[in-house]
């Protein structure tokens, strides 16, 4: 009882620990991703806030931290732009009820048909946009107020400063466990420049945090026809973004924790953190894979990680934004870039040579489209692709075997999954004309998938009727039989021996 109740407190310990390193880090994010989507930076930072509080709370994955996210920002500027913030908040409080809608329906459960060289390709590519996300910081503004890179003594401090932080986030570890070495490296480096008047960019350059508690409004724009129509496509898109983003950083830290997350109930916490984030003027967001990878490889494993970050964010909005604005971005830079480290998959250049040449292409392909555009549509394009290798290889696995019986009946024995992709090689193996008057075609050992299958058997059940030929079907679904019974009159279903099973359905046997 002792024992389990030190093991208690010494997670909590480093929950709150890790949460407090995590809060260091939503900072700047949440800032960047602001601009990204063209709002103040508090409406980003109110965003990570609230966003990151709810579902730490209701969510479906301890451990695992929401946030504004770069790949909603996106999303959002065409919007702010062309309408107002206010048309943002209004599709931030749709776009949460369509995310409740889809975990309330438990539909998170497709989240198993992203396939595994799609998962490589999203970590990889995301590990690249984590990356290049950072080169930002390495710009500094001419007199003239255009970007360019640092050059000579401020690019050589910045990147010793990342240096050294990268340094004490690797050696610590190995003299103590007892802070987190990100907070640790953050904290102590802070130190040194502060100390030591070392000119660096610091938090305060990107812009100031301070702020008051989010208040409560209604958004403000005509609740007409004409402004679901403009918000509902922007809606729909961030709420795909948002659960893509969420469920897959789920499965991660699913393999990273070796436990496993609920994802309906994840899908409802995403739904009501950005259906509040409209109402309180947030931004909106999802979950953020480079923040769990910090708060996972910190030690945080429990809600309480996730609680802490967001109220010490709350704390440095309403607090502490003096302090927080003096901490160098080379700090944060050098945590970032440890994460990129850990969360690319570096054995999948091994595995390129081992694995089918069709699943090395669709992760190369995921992780390309996943740095050119975002990782919703890499998904979705991974996904596709990959369903689309599985039906080109199994259309060539239905095979025909033809034969004679006792009785001079011609019998076709059918082996393989029948389906869209095979029936074409399935109608060209038969021989209509050379075939005897009763004719048997038996499908015990295949099964029809869709109903282009179904179709492709009352088609030759046709050209068998127009040779003036009978043809018995043995061992079809009874969905089959009910078909051609109802549907040809040249078609004789064997009922003999039929096992009993069904054609796409959901329902487990």
């Amino acid at each position: 009882m002792l024992k389990l109740h030190i093991n208690k407190v010494v997670s909590l310990k480093a929950d709150i620990l890790s949460g407090l390193t995590v809060a260091l880090a939503l900072v700047p994010e949440a800032v960047a991703f602001a601009f990204v989507a063209n709002v103040d930076p508090i409406v980003g930072l109110y965003a990570a806030f609230m966003v990151g509080l709810i579902t730490s709370i209701f969510g479906g994955r301890p451990g695992m931290i929401s946030g504004a996210t770069g790949a909603m920002a996106v999303v959002m500027v065409s919007l702010v732009v062309e309408h107002s913030v206010q048309y943002l908040f209004a599709a931030v409080v749709l776009t949460g009820i369509l995310q409740l809608l889809f975990g309330v329906f438990k539909l998170g459960k497709f989240i198993r048909m992203v396939p595994h060289p799609v998962m490589l390709g999203f970590v990889n590519g995301l590990a690249i946009v984590i990356f290049l996300a950072q080169l930002g910081q390495f710009k500094v503004a001419d007199e003239n107020g255009v970007m360019q890179w640092m050059q000579g003594e401020m690019l050589y401090t910045m990147l010793g400063l990342v240096a050294l932080t990268m340094v004490i986030i690797h050696f610590l570890p190995k003299l103590t466990k007892a802070v987190p070495s990100a907070l640790a490296a953050i904290v102590i480096v802070s130190l040194t420049v502060i100390g030591l008047d070392i000119e660096t960019k610091v938090v305060g350059d990107v812009a100031s945090i301070a702020g008051e508690l989010p208040s409560f409004i209604i958004p403000d724009v005509p609740f007409t026809w004409e402004t679901l129509m403009i918000i509902l496509p922007y809606s729909l898109i961030l709420a795909a973004i948002g659960l893509i983003e969420s469920l897959l950083t789920l499965t991660l830290i699913d393999e990273l924790t070796q436990t496993r997350g609920q994802s309906n109930k994840e899908c409802v916490a995403q739904g009501l953190a950005n259906t509040t984030n409209g109402f309180f003027g947030g931004m909106g967001g999802c979950a953020m894979i480079g923040q769990s990878m910090i708060n996972v490889n910190s030690g945080g494993r429990g809600r309480a990680s996730g609680i802490t970050a967001s109220l010490a964010l709350l704390g440095f909005i309403l607090f502490a934004s003096g302090l927080i604005e003096q901490i160098p971005l080379a700090a944060l830079i050098g945590v970032m870039f440890i994460v990129v480290i850990a969360t690319f998959e570096w054995s999948s250049f091994r595995a390129l040579k081992k694995i089918p040449k069709s699943d090395a292409f669709i992760l190369i392909l995921v992780s390309g489209v996943t740095v050119a555009t975002d990782l919703a549509i890499a998904v979705i394009v991974g996904v596709i692709v990959s369903a689309l290798v599985f039906a080109w290889e199994h259309a060539k696995h239905v095979l025909v075997k033809r034969s004679t019986d006792d009785n001079g009946s011609t019998v076709y024995q059918v082996e393989g999954p029948l389906f869209f992709g095979a029936i074409s090689d399935f109608k060209s193996q038969f021989k209509v004309e050379e075939d005897a008057g009763d004719v048997i075609i038996d499908f015990e050992k295949s099964r029809v998938y869709d109903h282009s299958g179904i179709e492709a058997i009352d088609a030759l059940a046709e050209r068998y009727g127009k040779a003036g030929k009978k043809l018995h079907l043995r061992h079809l679904s009874p969905e089959c039989k009910e078909l051609f019974t109802k549907a040809s009159d040249c078609v004789e279903v064997n009922v003999m021996e039929d096992p009993t099973y069904h054609v796409a359905t959901d329902k487990l046997s």
